[in-house]
């Protein structure tokens, strides 16, 4: 069975490829860390290391933008600074590091019927049994 934060991760995929990037790595594991997705966008030299945070309503945490403390930033910049040692055809490359905060709750089988596969920021759909919303995706986070 896959976890919600697995699905977030791949939903945010979707939409980071419909805005003309390329998904290099997701869950890139280092001695480390982990970084969620790696991506580079298409006819460019940016690559984006991004943390995706997956919640429910009525979270503790803002909808996970509390999670991103100082020490897991520094755990992800890490992560990504042996990624680049690692592929080292990215290490000229215009670096950010981005956090996508995604809503989800159940969906149910008569909610299907409005299904929407396009992925937009504040939009519904129904991914993988869930409703799924793309809160903010914001930019340069830290």
């Amino acid at each position: 069975m896959t976890s919600i934060g697995k699905i977030g991760e791949q939903f945010v995929a979707q939409w980071l490829i419909s805005q003309g990037w390329q998904i290099l790595h997701q869950r890139w594991r280092s001695p480390g860390g982990e970084i969620d997705i790696i991506a580079q966008h298409q006819n460019s030299n940016t690559i984006i290391f991004v943390e995706v945070k997956t919640r429910k309503s009525k979270n503790w945490d803002q909808s996970g933008i509390l999670a991103v403390t100082p020490q897991k930033q520094a755990k992800i910049t890490q992560t990504a600074s042996y990624f680049l040692g690692q592929y080292p055809q990215f290490s000229n490359f215009i670096c950010r590091f981005d956090v996508a905060l995604v809503h989800h709750q159940p969906c149910y089988p008569s909610d299907n019927k409005h299904s929407n596969f396009l992925v937009e920021i504040g939009k519904p759909i129904q991914w993988q049994g869930y409703q799924l919303t793309l809160l903010k995706y914001i930019k340069a986070a830290f």
